[in-house]
């Protein structure tokens, strides 16, 4: 009844050569440390807490594939839902939280393939996804309606934005000639980013009638001292995502999708070391329970780096440090 859990648009270790991977290290390091500085100086204690949650609900979301056209499944990346919520620089924090936990806790991605998973599904969708958004709502007088539809229109292009750059990483690498990785990641994807649109835009939606002071345009005149409810809710919601991670689609993703079809697959090379594979917990051999119970220690765990990381980026900034 239940497959496995398969993510998408995560690179394995062998997609990438060592040069493009090193680089891509390197980019990352920057980029989370300049996030660092700059987060610092906008984070308010709610915030800080938001991060955390919303880091949580990214991670369990991204455990549930649902099905598109041609045998192919997808889910939401989060980077313009994170962005749209918090800032470019708080969600490139939030994103790497939840791909570092993934890579180093699940083996999902490779170890040399990180930095580029980091840019390609954190970096570059945060700050595409912050700019059309951003575009879209001012150009629609900002009305609430508008803020859907810009979120609509922000994830679908960093879905594309994020396929046509691991293309261009494949192809770096001589792992796929970029025309012939380049419009079948971006095509495969197209679709994928329908549903990326969808989810995206209905979060912010959701967000709008039920918190609105959790909007960025209300955040800054709410106070914070308005109830902690909120956070334990998002944290049940992100809890019960992972409990219906089970249910998630066992195509393949797109990026596995056009790896078999392009006939690369076979240069993905296995983790160096197992602890919690494939979103299952060695020694449960239930396939349902075993996939519920790695989801809940994920969601956990990203929830406490997340919100790790939101602490560390206000005590860079304190005029103490």
């Amino acid at each position: 009844m239940f497959g496995p859990v398969f993510l998408a648009m995560h690179i394995p270790d062998g997609f990438v050569n060592v040069p493009v991977g090193l680089v891509g290290w390197a980019l990352m390091i920057v980029f989370v440390g300049v996030a660092l500085r700059q987060t610092g100086r906008q984070l308010g204690e709610r915030q800080i807490p938001l991060m955390g949650v919303l880091a949580a609900f990214i991670f369990a979301a991204q455990m549930i594939n649902f099905p598109v056209a041609g045998g192919t499944s997808g889910h939401l990346l989060g980077g313009a839902l994170a962005a749209i919520l918090l800032g470019p620089w708080a969600a490139v924090l939030v994103m790497t939280s939840v791909i570092a936990v993934q890579g180093l806790l699940f083996q999902d991605g490779g170890l040399l393939a990180m930095g580029f998973n980091t840019i390609n599904m954190g970096i570059l969708t945060a700050f595409v996804g912050y700019a059309v958004y951003s575009a879209v709502r001012k150009a629609l007088n900002g009305t609430p309606m508008a803020a859907v539809i810009g979120a609509a229109a922000a994830a679908w292009v960093t879905v594309e934005a994020a396929a046509a750059a691991t293309a261009l990483e494949l192809a770096i690498s001589g792992t796929s000639a970029l025309d012939v990785a380049l419009p079948a990641m971006v095509g495969v994807h197209a679709v994928i980013g329908l549903g990326e649109a969808l989810i995206t835009a209905g979060a912010i939606a959701f967000v709008q009638q039920t918190r609105p002071d959790l909007m960025p345009q209300a955040q800054a005149s709410a106070s914070s001292t308005r109830g902690t409810g909120w956070i334990a809710a998002g944290l049940v919601i992100a809890l019960a995502v992972a409990f219906a991670s089970p249910l998630a689609s066992s195509h393949p993703d797109g990026l596995e999708r056009v790896a078999e079809d392009k006939a690369f697959i076979d240069e993905a090379e296995d983790a160096p070391y197992s602890l919690l594979p494939d979103y299952t917990v060695p020694g449960i051999d239930n396939e349902t329970v075993t996939t519920i119970a790695a989801g809940v220690i994920g969601v956990l765990i990203v929830a406490a780096v997340g919100y790790g990381a939101a602490r560390v980026s206000q005590r860079e900034h304190s005029p103490q440090a």
